[in-house]
């Protein structure tokens, strides 16, 4: 695996304390844009000191984290700040089968970070950055749709044969998902999307990654230290037109038996997979209900700390994929998404977050997401289907969860 650097054969990284507070997307220059945000919080970056392709296989993360920490060991580092995401920083983003190829970790030549009434500015290399020069965002016009791999009756025959292989006993719950397409006049904006994601979607994680942007409710795990916190997510409905009907829907969800299943078996998986890196963990023994601007998810907050020096590498190696994204048992649900869904899922559903010199960082599920390539983009949506799965039910699901990103490109 070969590290690209882009400055010079080490890099030199200086951070700074910055005057805050900081609009962070208003400081992106360029449309090439690096992002993770959570109501105004996070770290931006632009340009790339280094870009770290990472091939498929099942050590992929482990090979990641040996390629990073050689890179960044060999750093010369000026970091007054001292923070989680200060000093040296990775952007990433995994594609979602362990056999892609389709996964990246970028060095950004700049970072700007706020969190918690603190502002920083990370540099890497010489100040002459060529895409430091402000290049103001364009909104997209135009927008032209089309459908993706599968229609509406190819998709729904894929949940109807799922459904049986279910019944049948072949797996427990498997996780389908579709593709749509749009294209827009001109060359798509990262920055104008991050910024209509984050004001509509506060709560939730707002990332781009080499041209993979999104807004994701599903924080697979962020690593402070030796703490560990994951926000497990499974079981879906839409949002009431009233409170009333908001509330009807929120408590059908909670006593939905096939929901609650669908909900278990992810909350199961984290538990056992983080279990034997932890020496302490805490999951509820009942999910909690989540309420985002769209939809109502079964939610399951988890908080452990870890036995040892592990990097976030490391927790998402164990970790992904969780039954949230592709079923149970984890090698039957991937076999069965790679026989019906008919495509690539490339990123969609794969880890997408940062990780710093002190192996801390935060990385979400790439949901609720769209890869960006010039005039192009390719939008995803899925959803859990367990025996009793309808699938008029999940395609209006997928429909819903489509419309976080067709909003955000149609303004």
């Amino acid at each position: 695996m070969s590290v690209v650097l882009r400055t010079s054969e080490r890099l030199t990284v200086r951070t700074l304390p910055a005057p805050g507070p900081v609009d962070l997307v208003g400081r992106l220059p360029h449309p090439a844009a690096l992002a993770w945000i959570r109501r105004d919080s996070g770290l931006v970056g632009w340009g790339e000191a280094a870009r770290v392709p990472i091939p498929g296989g099942p050590d992929r993360f482990a090979r990641a984290r040996g390629a990073l920490t050689a890179l960044f060991e060999g750093a010369e580092v000026d970091d007054a700040v001292g923070v989680p995401g200060s000093g040296p920083v990775a952007f990433g983003t995994f594609g979602f089968d362990p056999k892609s190829d389709d996964s990246v970790l970028i060095v950004p030549r700049s970072v700007v970070g706020w969190r918690d009434g603190r502002a920083w500015h990370t540099v890497i290399g010489a100040d002459d950055d060529p895409m430091a020069e402000l290049n103001p965002p364009r909104q997209p016009s135009g927008v032209a749709w089309r459908g993706g791999a599968l229609d509406d009756t190819g998709w729904g025959g894929a949940v109807r044969t799922a459904t049986g292989r279910i019944r049948e006993g072949e797996l427990g719950k498997v996780v389908l998902a579709r593709d749509l397409w749009a294209e827009a006049d001109e060359p798509i904006d990262a920055r104008v999307l991050l910024r209509r994601l984050s004001a509509r979607f506060p709560d939730c994680y707002t990332f781009a990654v080499d041209g993979l942007v999104g807004a994701t409710p599903e924080l697979l795990v962020r690593r402070i230290g030796g703490e560990i916190a994951s926000l497990v997510l499974a079981g879906t409905t839409p949002r009431g037109a009233d409170e009333a009907a908001d509330r009807a829907l929120g408590e059908a969800l909670f006593a939905s038996a096939k929901d609650r299943r669908e909900h278990a078996y992810a909350a199961d998986m984290v538990r056992d997979a983080l279990a034997p890196l932890c020496a302490e963990l805490d999951l509820p023994a009942e999910p909690e209900l989540l309420r985002l601007a769209n939809v109502q998810h079964l939610a399951t907050p988890v908080r452990g700390r870890l036995a040892g020096e592990r990097s976030v590498l490391d927790v998402l190696e164990a970790l992904h994929p969780t039954p949230a994204v592709c079923g149970t048992p984890t090698d039957a649900a991937m076999d069965l998404i790679r026989e019906l869904e008919e495509m690539d899922r490339s990123r969609y559903a794969g880890p997408v977050g940062w990780v710093d010199s002190r192996g801390d960082g935060e990385w979400g599920i790439a949901l609720r997401c769209a890869q960006l390539d010039g005039r192009r983009a390719r939008l995803f949506a899925g959803c859990g289907i367990v025996a009793d799965s309808d699938p008029a039910a999940e395609i209006a699901e997928a429909r819903a969860k489509f419309g976080v990103m067709r909003t955000a490109l149609d303004g």
